[in-house]
């Protein structure tokens, strides 16, 4: 079966899972309920533009710290499910491909697609679903035709003290997604905008690590995890997260990886805004064809701070013990620290910024049979008039061996992105993009995958992007 098959049954399976009986309500003891995961108004005519969505009361973000998915300013309270099929158009310009980016030729890759995003609300439960997809040319034969597909899948039940979510973050891409499409609506699933459900993201370490721009070629990326919250009382809980992720590549030549994470967190509310909590995180990580497998055991103490509609704050930090199962440099242990930052900040009425920070151990990238690893994204997002909106985006990451050895250097990637945006509404279901975006990487040795004896290389990209969705479609 196809990983895109997979996912297919994926969706599948969460929307049966949406429809479970409520009869499971009426087995909860008695007590005083649980509010459902958001209490929603009237959709009214959210079609109309921003400013009219952005004056709905929003509702809290609640999701638990010690959790795997990031938190959020909170989302705009809507009373109806609904779904909103849409269109996409995506140009890249840039210089010939990696492998031989000495060449002056531009050339132009197109991407023409359909997206669609799905919000199914119950009085005890939500599935969040964000899809885009469709194919793609170029001028660059080395680059050719293919596909892409993006999904991203969020089942939510509540249940008096009891929380359980299902996650799932697909894609099939040419490139890797650090930094592709950067400050468009390409880049991510689902049709964006106000409408676009809004699923948080899950936290670094959940995801694959493909931030080495040197693994070339199409590849598969997928994270499925599954998260159970307890209240204990009602200022603390327990919460239990599980997950199985991989990236494989399409071409030979890359490492392909498994990854199965368990974590376990107690977190206490301080303050109605802020939280305190401990987490132990376990990652295991396996090499397709690969001898070496690597065990990573993190306790992390974690602070949580939350402003609705202002302020989203997460930091994480402790040590790491790894274990690698055929030693490096004569040792198969490495103790360090392992830590995280994610924050989303509303500057004003119109400004948004949004930044992430993971350190620690991570798959490798396609490059490494695993890595000690470093890696930040941000953006900063104003709106400069009714219908114009401006913004920056940028990335960093460096990638290196896990164990030092004293007679060898050891071989690290560090890798950036940065770029800036506008976009513009045209009328009330459109809207056209026009990104730049530089990418660079630098290595304390040769990349073999660009064909030149070099030991960096940077490519400019233009992006063009066109985006129109229908009116939503009320489900309920």
């Amino acid at each position: 079966m196809t990983y895109s098959g997979r996912n297919v049954i994926v969706i599948a399976v969460l929307a049966a899972i949406h429809c479970v009986p409520t009869m499971l309500l009426a087995q909860e003891p008695s007590g005083p309920p649980k509010p459902a995961a958001r209490e929603y108004l009237p959709l009214g005519d959210l079609s109309n533009g921003r400013d009219e969505i952005n004056a709905q009361p929003v509702t809290p973000d609640d999701r638990p710290l010690t959790g795997a998915q990031t938190a959020t300013l909170g989302s705009p309270e809507i009373r109806h499910s609904y779904w909103v099929p849409g269109f996409q158009y995506g140009n890249f310009i840039l210089p010939s491909r990696l492998e031989n980016p000495t060449v002056s030729q531009w050339n132009s890759t197109s991407y023409v697609g359909g997206n669609f995003s799905l919000l199914a609300s119950g009085r005890h439960s939500q599935l969040d679903v964000n899809y885009s997809g469709g194919g793609f040319s170029s001028t660059d034969n080395t680059v050719g035709n293919g596909y892409y597909h993006q999904l991203g899948t969020a089942q939510q039940f509540d249940w008096r003290r009891w929380r359980l979510s299902f996650v799932d973050q697909f894609a099939y891409l040419p490139q890797t997604q650090f930094g592709f499409a950067a400050g468009t609506n390409l880049s991510l699933a689902g049709i964006g905008g106000t409408l676009g459900t809004a699923s948080p993201g899950l936290q670094g370490s959940y995801l694959p690590n493909q931030s080495i721009y040197s693994a070339l070629g199409p590849r598969y990326s997928n994270a499925f995890v599954t998260e159970i919250g307890y209240g204990i009382s009602p200022r603390s809980s327990l919460v239990l997260a599980g997950s199985y992720g991989l990236l494989h590549f399409t071409n030979p030549g890359n490492v392909d990886t498994n990854d199965a994470i368990f974590s376990g967190g107690y977190e206490y509310e301080v303050s109605h805004n802020t939280t305190l909590g401990v987490l132990y995180r376990f990652s295991g990580y396996h090499f397709v064809g690969q001898g070496q497998a690597i065990g990573d055991h993190a306790v992390q103490l974690a602070y949580g701070r939350k402003i609705t509609g202002r302020l989203a704050l997460e930091l994480f930090g402790g040590p790491e013990v790894t274990q690698l199962r055929v030693p490096i440099g004569g040792s198969n242990q490495h103790i360090s620290g392992a830590g995280a930052a994610n924050l989303t900040f509303a500057l004003a009425q119109r400004t948004g910024l949004s930044a992430n920070y993971t350190h620690g151990v991570s798959g490798g990238s396609g490059i490494f049979t695993g890595a000690s690893s470093d890696q930040v994204q941000g953006s900063l997002a104003h709106q400069l008039s009714r219908q114009w909106h401006g913004g920056i985006h940028f990335g960093y990451s460096r990638n290196s061996s896990i164990l030092q050895n004293s007679t060898q250097t050891t071989p690290s990637y560090d890798s950036w992105y940065a770029g800036a945006n506008l976009e513009r509404a045209l009328g009330q279901n459109a809207h056209f993009s026009l990104a730049y975006t530089a990418n660079m990487e630098t290595s304390n040795q040769l990349i073999p995958s660009i064909g030149v004896p070099s030991t960096s290389f940077t490519l400019h990209q233009l992006t063009i992007e066109f985006g129109w969705r229908t009116r939503p479609f009320i489900i309920r």
